[in-house]
């Protein structure tokens, strides 16, 4: 062959060789990827701001490895998960919207659904409440396939740690490793947390025997140590990451954290600094879990920095739902967040209990202090780690990657509809929260109550915060959105709760006027 105008010779016994040193060079090129998930952490929980312009929240938190993240990657001001946890986490590690894996509620016990009882006597459909599984057999389950797994097919190295919550007690979707994770720190099937106080064994007694569901195993070694449950498993993964370093290969660690769940139990190298500003004991108990949530990003994004990996780690971070607060209140009698100036919470398809705090850092790729409004759901998050990890998406998802975005080459949302369904109970009945559904599609959003018949539309281009319900002033634009969300819900054969009176099932949105 010719290099430059010089004839050079070739041996062909040397081509394996070098062809084997260049993937050893291109596998080296392959980044690693740390994904950062918050639990229940509202948009505007963190001195980030993520409207467009600083809010009294933002005031209130103090997250400057937040801010540093924002600061050195971009910042998405519309990003989506489902309104609860099992939904968003279901979507995430299959690709697939909720209305095709049916885990539209939360799940714990095994063939039990988690559904409240609704004040009007309307049972939930039936759902899949025994969540999302990679191998037949089980009733009420979804059979996907992981991203983690391909990426760990790949050659990946990929740990968890923290909150999984996949799937049922006793059925595969309890164990992360069914999904592809070679290292699982405390990830089970609970949703949430007894308590984050090594002082209470992490929801043990003094004998170790679990007080609920709830208590997070595998962490015995700090129990009555005066560590926070954040820190202990911020120590759990750096001891993977320094773990994983000498492999020789690239990995993938999905930081799960508990925080900022309910119970909000203090933190207290950060309690006193928020009453001291003049917040309320609950207030300041919630923003030292925020606090505390955003030292562990720090030093996971020191730890990086200082094994030379910051040009060739992504860090991706994100919320699994909008903040436990407003539709919430009646649960725990004292609110201590709110995702003004968004409406609602945790449980509503307004957009509190949806849109998410997201940034992601890719150097060379994302521009520094860059932001996106282009707007994406928990979904899309399959296809883009895959394709940021160079591995080929061979399967059906619903998600859309939104690498185009970071590159600024494309809007893969433009004119794509996101859809909702939450036909359960969660909060009080009414518009947004309870036996609902939703899509939005370019600027325009509509929310239709299976029950009530009510329907919210709102133009999120001129009315972000949704304080115009444009309904009855726009019956045309009404009727066109109701036309494709009841289409949609059709194609993809979404549960309908059932009217108790007639024995009925509820009309689609379309279906009524």
């Amino acid at each position: 062959m010719t290099i430059n105008g010089k004839k050079i010779i070739v041996s062909l016994s040397a081509i394996p060789v070098a062809m084997s040193a260049l993937n050893a060079v291109a596998e080296e090129k392959r980044p690693n990827i740390l994904l950062f998930m918050v639990d229940d952490m509202g948009w505007q929980d963190t001195s980030v701001p993520f409207a467009d312009s600083i809010t009294a929240n933002n005031r209130k938190y103090h997250t400057p490895a937040m801010e540093r993240l924002a600061a050195s990657g971009m910042k998405f001001t519309s990003a989506y998960a489902s309104a609860i946890s099992s939904p968003s986490r279901c979507s995430l590690i299959t690709g697939m919207n909720a209305v095709n894996h049916k885990v539209t509620n939360w799940t714990l016990h095994r063939d039990k659904t988690t559904d409240e009882p609704s004040d009007i006597g309307i049972p939930a459909p039936d759902w899949n409440y025994n969540g999302i599984s990679t191998v037949p057999g089980i009733n009420n389950t979804y059979v996907g396939t992981s991203f983690v797994q391909r990426l760990k097919d790949s050659g990946y190295h990929t740990i968890h740690c923290g909150k999984a919550h996949f799937g049922a007690i006793d059925t595969p979707g309890e164990n992360p490793a069914h999904f592809g994770f070679e290292v699982n720190i405390t990830g089970s099937a609970a949703g949430g947390l007894a308590t984050y106080l090594s002082e209470k064994n992490f929801g043990h007694t003094p004998d170790g025997k679990p007080v609920s569901p709830f208590a997070i195993e595998g962490l015995e070694k700090y129990w009555g140590t005066g560590t926070f449950v954040t820190d202990a498993l911020t120590k759990e993964a750096i001891a993977a990451l320094d773990k994983a370093k000498k492999y020789n290969q690239p990995w993938f660690l999905y930081m799960s954290h508990y925080a900022v769940h309910i119970p909000v139990d203090k933190d207290m190298r950060y309690y006193q600094k928020y009453l001291d500003q003049g917040l309320s004991e609950k207030e300041a108990a919630y923003a030292s879990l925020v606090e505390g949530m955003d030292r562990s990003l720090g030093e996971l994004l020191d730890w990086i920095d200082e094994n030379g990996e910051a040009d060739n780690t992504i860090v991706i971070f994100m919320s699994d739902n909008g903040g436990f607060a407003a539709s919430n209140q009646w649960r725990t009698g004292e609110l201590h967040t709110q995702n003004a100036p968004l409406r609602s919470g945790k449980g509503s398809l307004l957009e509190g209990g949806i849109r998410e705090p997201m940034i992601v850092r890719w150097n060379g790729h994302t521009k520094p202090a860059s932001e996106c409004s282009n707007y994406l759901l928990i979904e899309d998050f399959y296809p883009s780690i895959l394709e940021m990890a160079q591995v080929e998406l061979t399967n059906s998802v619903d998600g859309k990657s939104f690498v185009p975005m970071i590159h600024g080459t494309g809007n893969p949302s433009e004119g794509r509809a996101l859809l909702w369904n939450y036909p359960h109970v969660w909060g009080l009945p009414g518009p947004g929260i309870d036996f609902s559904c939703a899509m939005r599609k370019d600027d325009w959003k509509i929310i239709y109550n299976y029950i009530t018949g009510e329907k919210e539309v709102y133009n999120l281009a001129k009315d972000p915060y949704e304080h115009n319900n444009l309904a009855k002033a726009n019956p045309a634009q009404t009727k066109k959105l109701s036309a494709e969300l009841g289409n949609l819900l059709r194609e993809r054969n979404a549960q309908r709760p059932i009217l108790k009176s007639t024995g009925v099932v509820c009309p689609w949105p379309d279906e009524v006027n």
